[in-house]
């Protein structure tokens, strides 16, 4: 299953756009993540301002957890790793877009730019059909006595 739940949760990562990413030092704090299409198997981007918690935090190597939920509820996952800030304009370059333009007044070029790179170790991961399937799931549970059938839960490994 490891495989097949691993395949899904990339699948559906690449539909969801955006979690909750924390360090031992820094707060939660929504943000979107980039997938780095050169290294699927492990590897998210971030992008945010130097002056940050998570950009300060993540001076070095260290230890980071990103929760996301798909907004159409068939994904749920709590991914561990280690956060470095780095200087990558070549991945800079691929990723950007103009929500992350709206954030820098001189867009890529802004000074202010610090670019995350999330190196995953592994995740704990809920696929779902749902959320009409898991109402369905829960009345049929009600009526027969049984469990739920809520998809797929597992771990993950990078």
């Amino acid at each position: 299953m490891s495989d097949d739940l691993k395949r899904e949760f990339w699948d559906r990562l690449d539909d969801t756009r955006a979690g909750m990413l924390m360090t031992k030092t820094a707060r939660a704090v929504p943000v979107t993540h980039y997938i780095d299409e050169d290294d699927r198997a492990a590897v998210l981007w971030f992008i945010t301002a130097k002056g940050t918690d998570l950009a300060k935090s993540a001076e070095g190597r260290v230890a980071a957890e990103y929760i996301i939920a798909s907004k159409d509820e068939s994904l749920w996952a709590r991914i561990d790793g280690h956060v470095s800030a780095v200087t990558n304009p070549t991945e800079l370059d691929k990723i950007w877009n103009a929500i992350a333009g709206a954030w820098f007044e001189d867009g890529k070029q802004d000074p202010d730019v610090q670019l995350v790179r999330f190196d995953l170790t592994e995740a704990e991961v809920w696929a779902t059909d749902g959320g009409f399937k898991f109402l369905y799931e829960i009345g049929k549970a009600q009526l027969t006595g049984g469990k739920p059938d809520m998809g797929k839960h597992g771990t993950i490994r990078f």
